[in-house]
């Protein structure tokens, strides 16, 4: 999930690790000076993917704010409907683990990650090593965000109209799968070729 804020700070807030400001005569800083921040940002202000088998869905998006808890039972479903079965498990933040929610999940026999509400009982038993594991691979939602705004164009959005930001966010998604699509395809050839030479090896051996 990406959420919009209003504590941006700018070139001349930040500071190096030297201890140096950064020099406002600088070509770069005027030219990032210039650049509507705010604005460009409000244009995708909220986004929810989902990762399944490393490929990713934009599950839900709005330029207005909204609770993305409200959307987990509809993700489930359509989960289920694409193939035929409820996940055994749901890694998600914490704001997405609502009584609701964990209703939801309990009676669809789905586990979801993230602490449970309240303060832990004192008798409470916690797997702590299922607990970090489940963090670990959630970190993988917030390394393709980050990715597609690296790598695939969704930090450069530049879109005036509503419908072509969506455009653009969705064609984002669309690159990042790609992107993924073709390192498992270069990766079976790495594969299939070092197979490939070792036979040639044996044959000559």
């Amino acid at each position: 999930m990406y959420k919009f804020s209003d504590n941006q700070i700018s070139f001349s807030d930040f500071g190096q690790p030297v201890g140096m400001p950064m020099n406002p005569n600088n070509r770069w800083v005027k030219k990032a000076e210039q650049i509507p921040w705010a604005e460009i940002e409000r244009r995708y202000a909220k986004l929810d993917i989902s990762v399944v088998d490393g490929y990713t869905r934009l599950e839900t998006y709005s330029f207005d704010n909204y609770n993305e808890a409200t959307f987990l039972k509809a993700v489930i479903e359509r989960y289920r409907t694409r193939t035929g079965h409820y996940p055994k498990r749901v890694l998600a933040d914490k704001i997405y683990r609502n009584r609701e929610n964990l209703r939801f999940c309990k009676e669809h026999g789905i586990r979801l990650s993230a602490p449970a509400l309240g303060r832990p009982r004192k008798d409470e038993q916690t797997n702590k090593q299922q607990d970090y594991a489940d963090i670990c691979e959630r970190v993988e939602v917030e390394r393709r965000i980050s990715l597609a705004k690296r790598k695939c164009g969704l930090g450069l959005l530049t879109r005036k109209l509503a419908a072509t930001t969506a455009s653009a966010i969705a064609l984002s998604i669309v690159v990042l799968n790609l992107r993924k699509i073709q390192h498992t395809l270069l990766h079976f050839l790495q594969l299939w070729l070092l197979s490939y030479r070792r036979l040639v090896a044996q044959s000559k051996s």
